[in-house]
C-alpha cells in the first residue's frame, strides 16, 4: 500500500531533522528568525533544497499503468512520476527562513526535479517552487513566533502537496494520465507530506525544548548556589569563605572535590584527596597557572592536574577564573575521575557558578569601598569645630584672666579637654555614654562661664546606661543646639536636663529644654537638611542624625518635639550590647 510506504520514508526525515538541529547556523535562524547573513542564507538555500531533492531520490517511481512501484532512478520515463516527500524540505525552509529562503529552496528542488523528466516534471518543478513561496509567505506572519507549530506545519505541508496535485491536472498531459495519477498517489501523498512537515517542526521544537529545559535547570542550581555562598564571598576572597563556598558547591555539584585558589596558593580543597591536596600550598599546577594567565575556562586530564601522589583519585578537572572587575583574583575547580565525565553542560554550570562568584566578589570590594567612604565620613563630620566657638571662647578666657585667673585656667583645661574629646572622637568611631557626659561637661563648664546667670543644668542619669555606646560626639551637638536655640530671648531661668534613663537593653538619651522652641516649619528641616552655623562648633543636628542612623540603624534616628515658647525635646534610642 502507497501510504504505508510513505510512511516508513518518515524515518529518513526524523534523522534529517535531528541533525540540522546540531548544525550551527541553522540553529541561529531558530534562535534569531531574522538578521541571517546573506552567506548563511545561501548555505540554507541549498541545505533545504539538497534535503528537497533526498526527497525526490527516496521517493517511489509510478506509473499510472502499472501497480507495482519501484524505487531510486536517475532518470524518469516519459509515461512515470514519483510519489516524494519533497515538498517537505521546501515547506520547512519557508516556515522557517522566510520567503527567500523558501523560494531559493523550491527553486534547488523544483529545478532538480523537473530535469528528472517524465510527464510530470514541469508541474511537479512549478508546484515546488509554489510551495516554497507559500509556506514563507506564512513563516514571514509567524516571525514573531520562535518556531511555527507542528500543527500548523501539517497543514500548510497538507495543503503545498495538494496544491500540487492540483497543477499536476491542470498542466500535465495527457490529462487521464494525469487523472489516473493523482487518484493514485493523491491522498497517500497529501497525508504523508503533511504529516512529514508536522513530524519535523516537532523534532525541532522537543530537541530546543529540551535543551532550554536543561539549560533552565543549569541555571536555577548555578542561581541557588550563588544565593547559598552570598553570605561568604561578600566577605571577600579569603582562606574561610573560600571553604565555606567549596563545602556548598560539594553538596550541589556531581564532583570528586572542589578547589578554590588565590593567584598564588590553595585557599580550600574539599572532597577526596583533600589529604594530600592541602590547603594553604601554593599552587603547583602549570594548567591553574595558565587560567589564572589566559582568564580562560580550561578542561584538564590527569597529566595537566600534575599531582605526585600514587593512586590520587582526581584525574581531571574543569577550572575557570575568578574575577573582582577586570582582574582575575583566583580560580575555581571542580574534580573528576576522568575527562569522560566532564560534558558540556558541566562545563558551562562551571563557567556560570564562577561568574556568579565572581560578581559576588565584585560586590564586596564594592562593599568595602562603601565603607571606607562611610568612615571617612564619619570621621570628617566628627572633627569639625566652628572657629566662632574657639574665638568666643578664647575671648571669654582673655576676659577672665585679669578678673578670675583661677577660673580663667579652669575654662583653658576645659577647652583643652573638649578639644582633644574632639580629636579622639574623629580616630573612632563610637564612644561610651560616660565618655559623652565627659566631652559635654567640659564643653557646658566654658558655656557656664559665658552664661553663668542665665543658665541651669540638671542631670538625670542612670550610671548602668552609660556603657552604652554611640557615635563618638553625638551628645554634646545636641546640648550645644539646645543651649544656641533655646537661650534666644531668654534672659534668666534657663533650664537645661539631660537625662540618660534605661528600659531593659533600650537606652533612652534625652536633651530637653524651657526655652524659645522652634517652629514646626524648622523642626521638619533640621533633620533632612545641614543648616550652616556662625557660633556653635559646627556639628548640627543634621550630622548627628545622620551618623546615628548610619551606624546604629534608621530606628536610631533624633526624635524632636517643639513649640514656639515650650522648648525643645531632642531624643534618641539605641541598644546597649549585653556584656
Amino acid at each position: 500500500m502507497l501510504i504505508a510506504a510513505m510512511v516508513e520514508r518518515l524515518g529518513i526525515i526524523v534523522t534529517i531533522a535531528f541533525v540540522m538541529t546540531r548544525i550551527g547556523f541553522f540553529r541561529h535562524l531558530i534562535e534569531k528568525r531574522t538578521h541571517v547573513k546573506k552567506r548563511q542564507t545561501l548555505l540554507l538555500i541549498l541545505l533545504f533544497g539538497f534535503f528537497g531533492i533526498v526527497g525526490t531520490y527516496t521517493g517511489l517511481i509510478v506509473n499510472p499503468f502499472q501497480e507495482e512501484y519501484t524505487k531510486w532512478q536517475w532518470h524518469l520515463q516519459q509515461n512515470e512520476a514519483i510519489a516524494n516527500s519533497r515538498v517537505i524540505g521546501v515547506v520547512v525552509a519557508g516556515l522557517l527562513g522566510g520567503p527567500w529562503i523558501g523560494l531559493g529552496a523550491g527553486l534547488v528542488a523544483g529545478v532538480h526535479r523537473y530535469f528528472l523528466g517524465g510527464f510530470t516534471a514541469f508541474s511537479c518543478g512549478i508546484s515546488t517552487v509554489l510551495a516554497g513561496l507559500l509556506a514563507g509567505w506564512i513563516g514571514k506572519r509567524e516571525k514573531k513566533n520562535r518556531l511555527v507549530s507542528p500543527q500548523k506545519a501539517f497543514l500548510v505541508g497538507f495543503v503545498a502537496e495538494g496544491m500540487q496535485m492540483l497543477l499536476i491536472l491542470l498542466l500535465s498531459k495527457p490529462f487521464d494520465d494525469a487523472y489516473l495519477l493523482v487518484s493514485d498517489i493523491g491522498w497517500p501523498m497529501i497525508l504523508a507530506n503533511g504529516i512529514g512537515t508536522g513530524i519535523f517542526l516537532l523534532i525541532i521544537k522537543s530537541v530546543f525544548y529540551e535543551e532550554e529545559r536543561m539549560g533552565a535547570a543549569q541555571s536555577q542550581k548555578a542561581l541557588r548556589l550563588a544565593d547559598s555562598t552570598v553570605q561568604y564571598m561578600r566577605k571577600g576572597l579569603n582562606a574561610s569563605s573560600a571553604r565555606a563556598t567549596c563545602e556548598i558547591l560539594m553538596r550541589d555539584v556531581n564532583a570528586l572535590a572542589v578547589s578554590i585558589t588565590n593567584t598564588s596558593h590553595i585557599l580550600a580543597h574539599v572532597g577526596l584527596a583533600s589529604d594530600h591536596h592541602h590547603e594553604g600550598r601554593p599552587i603547583q599546577t602549570e594548567a591553574t597557572k595558565r587560567v589564572i594567565e589566559t582568564g580562560e575556562l580550561m578542561k584538564v586530564g590527569r597529566e595537566d592536574i600534575q599531582c605526585d601522589r600514587n593512586g590520587c583519585p582526581l584525574g581531571a578537572a574543569i577550572m575557570a577564573p575568578l574575577l573582582k572587575g577586570e582582574e582575575i583574583v583566583g580560580t575555581l575547580k571542580f574534580y573528576f575521575h576522568s575527562e569522560k565525565e566532564i560534558s558540556p553542560i558541566l562545563m558551562e554550570l562551571t563557567k556560570g557558578i564562577a561568574t556568579l562568584l565572581s560578581h559576588q566578589l565584585e560586590l564586596a570590594e564594592i562593599d568595602t569601598h562603601k565603607e571606607l567612604a562611610k568612615e571617612s565620613e564619619v570621621k570628617a563630620l566628627q572633627a569639625q569645630i566652628n572657629p566662632h566657638f574657639l574665638f568666643n571662647t578664647i575671648n571669654v578666657i582673655v576676659s577672665l584672666t585679669r578678673i578670675n585667673p583661677d577660673k580663667a585656667r579652669t575654662l583653658l583645661i576645659s577647652l583643652s579637654q573638649f578639644v582633644r574629646q574632639n580629636l579622639t572622637g574623629s580616630t573612632k568611631s563610637t564612644s561610651t555614654l560616660k565618655e559623652e557626659g565627659q566631652h559635654v561637661k567640659a564643653y557646658l563648664a566654658i558655656e557656664e562661664a559665658r552664661f553663668f546667670d542665665r543658665l541651669e543644668v540638671v542631670y538625670q542619669i542612670e550610671e548602668d546606661a552609660l556603657q552604652a555606646k554611640v557615635p563618638s560626639i553625638t551628645l554634646q551637638p545636641l546640648v550645644e543646639n539646645a543651649i544656641k536655640h533655646g537661650m534666644k530671648n531668654v534672659e534668666a531661668g534657663f533650664v537645661l536636663t539631660i537625662s540618660i534613663s534605661m528600659d531593659g537593653d533600650e537606652v533612652t538619651v534625652r536633651v530637653e529644654d524651657n526655652g524659645a522652641g522652634i517652629s514646626e516649619e524648622r523642626v521638619g528641616k533640621l533633620l533632612h537638611e545641614p543648616v550652616p552655623s556662625h557660633s556653635g562648633t559646627g556639628i548640627g543636628l543634621y550630622n548627628v542624625n545622620k551618623r546615628l542612623e548610619m551606624m546604629m540603624g534608621k530606628d536610631a534616628g533624633l526624635s524632636i518635639r517643639s513649640s514656639i515658647g515650650n522648648g525643645t525635646t531632642v531624643e534618641f534610642k539605641v541598644r546597649r550590647e549585653k556584656e
